[in-house]
């Protein structure tokens, strides 16, 4: 990495449209530019087809999304946004489970929604973000239009992951913001422009195109149980869209904007912004795919709480007392009590506590009104202390203790490893299997176990046809 760390000597970057020609004069310090060229250029000498590990992994990550995603469309509120979408901006992508047919922009906008709807999808955990749900929602919809072959697509998505969650890992949001649809933004770039077979320079270019304007996402609307950030996802990748076609056309944004908006935006500076792993290393098998539909932090409390239920041979209306200990940021963005929307459910320590306890499982069903008004769900939430572990903060890991009285007796078990943690991949029949729960009740068992196939098994010459 030493000599990305050097000066580029550059004011100006001209991209023309007929690919790769770059024009450099003057000086200006873009070291950040010259390490992410370096993984650009790495990444687009690699593919799946030459990686069988990572191909699974990517695999794996695609039919997730995809079933996020279905699962999804059975919300009315979604299945209203495609419609809303097909009469602004229609087109001719389809997708299992509607009947809408919408333009590129309009589907990425439709399916970023859809697949984080029960916040079931992907993330990384030191980028603190989901950069492959980004790059799927970008490149899902020019994939399906012009019948990408499904090795095509899987490399777009790796290029995505790898470089929005290099970014990631350095441009950290501040405080009453939300990760999806910032630096998102750049794992939908770079999936775009692998995927259209445009050069690593060209990629670089139209990501700084995208940070001369990358959006700014508030975590307001979870608190307030508003549905509005589900949203961010799509934006995200319709401006890594925009970006991507901009610069091919010769729009490139000017070297040194990636660091420029790292400063204003994040007051993110100097060598914090070269904090990312170097070409060889792929962050995608750093990544997680979730057992529950909730936010990641939500997940180690949620496994106690099964254990219990699994170990402590007492029924939850005798608990009387509980308390979770665990790490400052799960506090920071889940401490949401009394949650009377799912969302607002789905971001709650002590609400994902509480239905495991209940239930013995945490699962979308926990998020219908019912549950949400369940007068033993919401005695349990109420009786939940939280608290931060100093010990888990300050170590900058994650984990959970969890402690329950029922009849008297006391109980506790700490979780420090979850499935799904790269210590713990999920198997890949637990991803089929979660798959399957969720995109057969949608499309049904056959259609849904044809698409498994396809995806998990299929030739990577073949067409990406859903």
């Amino acid at each position: 990495m030493d000599a990305a760390l050097q000066e580029w000597p550059v004011t100006c970057l001209h991209v023309s449209a007929t690919k790769g020609v770059l024009r450099l004069t003057g000086s200006i310090d873009t070291a950040l530019d010259t390490a992410l060229l370096e993984v650009l250029r790495w990444t687009w000498s690699r593919s799946v087809a030459d990686e069988p590990v990572l191909q699974a992994r990517a695999r794996e990550l695609l039919l997730d999304t995809l079933g996020c995603a279905i699962a999804g469309m059975a919300d009315p509120i979604v299945a209203a946004l495609f419609r809303e979408a097909e009469i602004a901006d229609p087109g001719a992508i389809a997708f299992p489970g509607t009947d809408a047919r919408l333009s590129v922009a309009a589907f990425a906008a439709c399916i970023g929604a859809a697949s984080c709807w029960h916040e079931a999808c992907e993330g990384l955990p030191a980028a603190h973000g989901r950069p492959g749900l980004h790059a799927i929602a970008a490149v899902l919809g020019p994939a399906l239009l012009r019948a990408e072959p499904l090795g095509a697509v899987l490399d777009a998505i790796v290029a995505g992951y790898e470089l929005g969650g290099r970014l990631g890992m350095v441009l950290r949001i501040r405080p009453g913001m939300h990760v999806d649809g910032t630096w998102g933004s750049f794992a939908a770039v770079a999936a775009l422009c692998r995927l259209a077979g445009d050069t690593p320079e060209i990629a670089l270019s139209a990501l700084n195109h995208a940070a001369c304007h990358m959006p700014f996402s508030l975590y307001r609307p979870i608190t307030f149980g508003s549905t509005a950030r589900n949203a961010y996802v799509g934006h995200g990748a319709m401006h890594g869209a925009a970006s991507a076609y901009a610069s091919r056309a010769g729009l490139g944004g000017p070297p040194g904007s990636l660091a420029d908006m790292a400063a204003i935006a994040l007051g993110t500076v100097g060598a914090e912004l070269l904090r990312f792993p170097a070409p060889d290393y792929w962050l995608l098998m750093d990544g997680y795919l979730k057992p529950f539909p909730a936010v990641r932090h939500v997940h180690y409390g949620a496994t106690a709480a099964i254990e219990w239920h699994l170990q402590a041979g007492a029924s939850p209306d005798r608990i009387s007392t509980i308390k979770l200990h665990v790490y400052q940021e799960a506090l920071t963005y889940c401490a949401n009590r009394a949650p009377k929307t799912a969302i607002q459910a789905q971001f709650s320590l002590s609400y994902g506590v509480a239905a495991a306890l209940l239930n013995g499982r945490l699962d979308p069903q926990a998020y219908a009104a019912a549950s949400l008004t369940d007068p033993a769900l919401c005695r349990l939430e109420a009786l939940i202390e939280l608290v931060v572990d100093p010990t888990i903060s300050q170590a900058n890991r994650r984990g959970c203790k969890l402690e329950v009285v029922a009849d008297g007796i006391a109980w506790a078990g700490s979780v420090e490893t979850i499935p799904g943690d790269p210590a713990m991949p999920l198997p890949r029949e637990a991803v089929l299997a979660k798959f399957m729960s969720y995109a057969s009740p949608v499309l049904g068992r056959a259609h849904a176990t044809n698409l498994s196939e396809l995806v998990l098994n299929g030739d990577l010459d073949r067409p990406l046809r859903l």
